[in-house]
């Protein structure tokens, strides 16, 4: 599902921000990506995204070299991936419904199957009653929580959670975290950058420490 082969990232100046990486994430499976302010989490979601290229080395998504993949057709290959961020990135003057329909707009989803989506996504994330809510009307978690739905409503096979703990409490972001459980448990790929130790050593989940650059560990059961 998404690989990478000797990828190194150097910016102006010289600045390394990957080197030499290399790792596999098979379909299905749920991953952290940790490590220090600096050590390359950024990046490496940026090379995924195809928002950057790789200075060498090659990355593959579904199959795909991204290298290969023309700039008109970047926002196809981005269908399949669902994002989450830690700010939400909603738009406020939209509600909660609207929020998650403008993802299915884009890729010209039916009436019909808009209406059977939404409302099923709604129920998944626990919005069932703020559908005609305004993101300032919501809290943290529940502005998350349409964020999430928005990525999950277009069924991507894969979705990418850039710190979507990290701004709410524990109880909070717990909930977040069983609705990703809960998609991963349905063949869901997540990949997810956090700093939360907590959440890590509760999950039983795959690892990958980065540190400078380089992956210092990759690791199964929680530990980081």
């Amino acid at each position: 599902m998404i690989e990478f082969q000797n990828v190194t990232k150097r910016y102006e100046h010289d600045v390394v921000a990957l080197s030499d990486i290399n790792v596999k994430i098979e379909n299905g499976e749920f991953v952290f990506l940790v490590g220090p302010s600096g050590s390359g989490k950024s990046t490496f979601l940026k090379l995924l995204l195809k928002e950057e290229i790789p200075s060498d080395g090659t990355v593959y998504f579904d199959g795909v070299n991204l290298a290969g993949v023309r700039e008109k057709d970047v926002p196809y290959v981005r269908r399949k991936m669902g994002c989450v961020f830690q700010d939400f990135r909603l738009l406020y003057d939209k509600t909660v419904y609207e929020n998650i329909v403008l993802a299915l707009r884009v890729i010209e989803t039916s009436d019909r199957e808009i209406k059977t989506q939404v409302a099923a996504v709604i129920d998944m994330v626990g919005l069932k009653g703020k559908e005609n809510a305004y993101p300032n009307q919501l809290s943290g978690g529940e502005q998350q929580r349409v964020g999430l739905a928005r990525a999950l409503v277009t069924r991507p096979p894969v979705v990418i959670a850039d710190e979507p703990t990290g701004n709410l409490d524990d109880e909070t972001a717990q909930g977040i975290m069983n609705i990703l459980y809960e998609v991963n448990n349905r063949g869901t790929t997540v990949l997810m950058v956090t700093h939360s130790k907590d959440i890590i050593s509760r999950s039983n989940k795959r690892v990958i420490t980065l540190q400078s650059g380089k992956i210092i560990s990759d690791t199964k059961g929680g530990n980081a």
